[in-house]
């Protein structure tokens, strides 16, 4: 909201792109931010937040037509109207100095063959008259002052030998090195664990309130923006939905829209109810927001068979070798772990990244040789079978991987992918696969227009449900969903969380699914297991486990949901 020490005027902003195909993708938007205050704009993928953050800090695409006002006030006498910012990087430009960006995947934004301090030393040289050695030192200052341990020896490593979380530090101590009087902030947490989520939105919050910079945060989450936000903003198809104070937008919000975006993050109140989505709100009629799922796979009906037994398994990896090539220390990514899966139950797995979960999943797919241990499917030990005996049992345990692009193959049409394990495997004739294929395609909600199409053709939520399709082509019992919904918007989010719902009635699946968000886990999961370095610390009924966690480890990611 529009204060006398606004640093970031926003009026009538239209962002345009012309072509075969002319569409507005901004469309009249307006906003202030002020000195020290932090402004969440909140939207699903395509909302145009992104693209909003990309014209302030003159980086929109070549193609884009802008029109409207965007004046960034320096101090008391300097105004900056960065509408008219330049793509020639000879030219002057506030970037950097008086305007920065936080992006949401640091290791795109940062160069994987330069050391992350000279990175740092030279987004400082850019802008400060210092010599090497000063950057340096100032480097290694602000590397201490993002918490990273030893920064000294830090300063000396490439991207690729950091965690995502102390890329994002990285990236966050580049923006703010040179004290800019805005921070845009585009997603920086979305794809980190709540624990490094929650240390992020605290360490950006200090820095903005040390240096009081304006800060605009732009997040898919309403929950998240809740704890950091002085106004929200809402956008939708371009347009601003909603705009006031963020704990007035939040607790009585307005619009309808509004209202879908807070309703669809799954909550202890959904738990056996079908998820709201976005169209149960602006299309009331199709509403089925709040009704019990019809489903026979509850408490009172999973089976007490076992289709998964895991019993003492041990997945090390050397770190260590002599000359000879032999193995003297290893890294214990699981370490004993055990336990079981009802057929017909959906188990949750959580933990923070790099606590083993997904190496334990690849494991249980044979992607992975385990050190040792039994992981009995069906009481046969998938940890000691031949390739053949893989073969007839891969098509039973499936997998739904957290990035669908990268596990379809962009060359192929989405008819092709779901046909190929139905042929590998000979689940139908070879007259029937067109027929399977499009059977396929309308059981996980999608067109058969799909059929011909390619993967960069559809949004993340449709390339999920290919994923899907293809998993259940060969008529699995067990699915293994590793952070299969994690990247999604949350109403995207939500429709693929009632699809396996809905899946799971239908097929009588099994689930094992894999996820950091607690949420999430305790929505879907009938038990949730808790891993912390390669162990399991805690298991229990989904909602026991959530209400009354026994764990400090998982008190502790309790305490980090937003």
């Amino acid at each position: 909201m529009s204060e006398d020490n606004t640093i970031l005027q926003v009026n009538g902003l239209h962002i345009s792109f012309g072509g075969m195909q002319p569409f507005t993708a901004v469309n009249n938007l307006s906003f202030s931010v002020a000195k020290g205050k932090t402004l969440a704009i909140v939207g699903e993928s395509g909302s145009g937040k992104s693209l909003t953050a990309l014209a302030l800090m003159g980086l929109q695409p070549k193609t884009a037509t802008l029109a409207g006002h965007l004046q960034l006030h320096i101090d008391d006498r300097s105004t900056v109207n960065l509408s008219q910012l330049s793509h020639n990087k000879q030219s002057p430009s506030p970037r950097g100095q008086h305007i920065s960006m936080v992006f949401q995947e640091p290791m795109s934004a940062l160069n994987p063959v330069m050391k992350v301090g000279k990175q740092l030393r030279e987004a400082i040289t850019t802008h400060q008259h210092l010599n090497n050695t000063e950057a340096k030192k100032l480097a290694i200052e602000w590397l201490a002052k993002v918490q990273l341990p030893g920064p000294a020896k830090i300063y000396d490593r490439y991207p690729h030998q950091l965690s995502g979380g102390q890329k994002q530090r990285i990236m966050i101590a580049i923006a703010m090195c040179n004290h800019p009087e805005l921070l845009i902030a585009d997603e920086p947490t979305t794809a980190l664990d709540v624990t490094v989520q929650q240390e992020i939105m605290h360490l950006m919050h200090y820095l903005q309130q040390e240096h009081q910079s304006a800060m605009i945060f732009i997040t898919h989450d309403l929950a998240l923006a809740a704890n950091i936000a002085d106004d929200v903003l809402v956008m939708y198809k371009g347009e601003a939905m909603e705009y006031g104070r963020a704990k007035e937008v939040l607790t009585n919000p307005q619009h309808a829209y509004t209202q879908a975006l807070l309703a669809c993050r799954p909550s202890p109140d959904h738990k056996g109810q079908i998820l709201p989505i976005i169209s149960d709100f602006l299309d009331p009629s199709k509403t089925q927001v709040g009704k019990e799922i019809p489903e026979p796979h509850n408490q009172s009906t999973i089976t007490t068979e076992k289709i998964l037994q895991v019993n003492n398994l041990k997945i090390w990896f050397p770190e260590q070798t002599t000359l000879l090539g032999k193995a003297t220390h290893h890294f214990k990514a699981v370490d004993d772990v055990y336990f079981s899966i009802n057929r017909g139950e959906t188990l949750g797995l959580v933990g923070e990244s790099g606590c083993g979960k997904s190496t334990l999943s690849k494991a249980l797919i044979g992607l992975l040789p385990v050190k040792s241990g039994n992981i009995l499917y069906n009481d046969l030990d998938l940890a000691n079978i031949s390739l053949q005996q893989w073969k007839e049992v891969r098509t039973s345990i499936q997998m739904i991987f957290q990035d669908p692009y990268s596990s379809l193959n962009p060359r192929m049409t989405i008819g092709d992918t779901i046909k190929e394990p139905l042929a590998i495997h000979n689940i139908v004739t070879k007259r029937d696969l067109d027929k399977e294929v499009l059977r396929l395609l309308d059981i996980v909600q999608l067109p058969v227009t799909a059929f011909h199409k390619y993967p960069h053709e559809f949004s993340g939520g449709q390339r999920q449900r290919i994923g899907i399709a293809r998993a259940l082509s060969v008529k699995p019992q067990l699915l293994i969903c590793d952070e299969s919904v994690s990247a999604l918007d949350v109403s995207i989010q939500a429709q693929i969380l009632n699809l396996l719902k809905q899946l799971q009635r239908d097929f009588a699946l099994t689930y094992l699914f894999i996820s950091h968000d607690l949420s999430v886990v305790h929505y879907i999961s009938d038990r949730v297991m808790v891993m912390q370095a390669g162990k399991i610390v805690e298991t229990g009924d989904a909602v026991q486990v959530l209400k009354h966690p026994i764990n400090d480890y998982t008190k502790r990611l309790i305490a980090a949901m937003p």
